[in-house]
């Protein structure tokens, strides 16, 4: 897939609309995504409604994207259709458990990954958003999700109308573990980080922060330990709401 060589996220979008034939057949195709047991432990909410995607954005810390796309697709870890097909044919389910939700985000994620691999070879652009398990109770009362359904991704689509350029990303050497994994040190860190740190718009994005390195954004101010466990705490709460803890 030559896409995957040129890809990017894209943020903003032209006004023209993705059909509703094509967005069903890029899902069904992302169908046959490798799953647990055959099981498809996944759903997805497509939401077009303009007003829909307003009662969203504040969900997603108000990025203009998700007002701006022309789908917002919502991908949810399901065991709720799983139980309920058991439950219609003697079975007996018991999947309300942390093991289980485990299964069924993993599901979803590679089923949002695939769909995304798809949609921007058809030239779609996507943004993939994370903060789904920020603020996951909002967006279960909005997308009225019932028990053993826990969103888990947001991808926004459209039609591209930026070309930004491409993220850095780290070399392979510093993901990739032959045979065991081997811990890095102070000098491994310095090797590949080194191309990460010396980029114009990182030294700029350290400058702008305030900050003596680069890692201190992530640390200090973008991704904090109290915000962290503040978010997991909410996090654990709504996975019992959920019903799988």
């Amino acid at each position: 897939m030559k896409t995957i060589f040129n890809r990017t996220t894209i943020r903003k979008y032209s006004n023209r609309e993705v059909s509703d034939t094509l967005l069903k057949e890029l899902l069904s195709k992302a169908e046959l995504t490798p799953t647990m047991g055959n099981l498809q432990l996944y759903s997805v909410i497509a939401t077009r409604n303009s007003e829909m995607k307003q009662k969203l954005a504040p969900t997603h810390f108000n990025q203009p994207m998700v007002e701006n796309a022309a789908v917002v697709l919502t991908f949810c870890a399901d065991f709720n259709r799983t139980t309920v097909w058991a439950n219609n044919r003697k079975g007996t389910p018991g999947y309300d458990n942390f093991l289980s939700f485990l299964n069924a985000a993993t599901d979803a994620l590679l089923y949002c990954q695939t769909f995304t691999n798809l949609a921007e070879a058809e030239g779609l652009g996507t943004c993939f958003l994370g903060t789904t398990i920020y603020n996951p109770k909002q967006i279960i009362d909005l997308l009225k999700l019932p028990k053993l359904v826990m969103p888990v991704a947001t991808l926004t689509i459209g039609w591209p109308n930026e070309t930004p350029t491409q993220p850095d990303r780290l070399p392979l050497e510093s993901i990739l573990h032959e045979e065991i994994y081997t811990d890095y040190t102070a000098e491994s860190i310095d090797q590949y980080y080194k191309v990460k740190e010396s980029l114009e718009e990182n030294k700029h994005f350290v400058e702008i922060n305030k900050t003596e390195t680069l890692a201190q954004i992530y640390t200090d101010i973008r991704y904090k330990k109290s915000d962290n466990e503040a978010i997991s705490t909410g996090l654990l709460e709504t996975l019992k709401q959920q019903g799988f803890l």
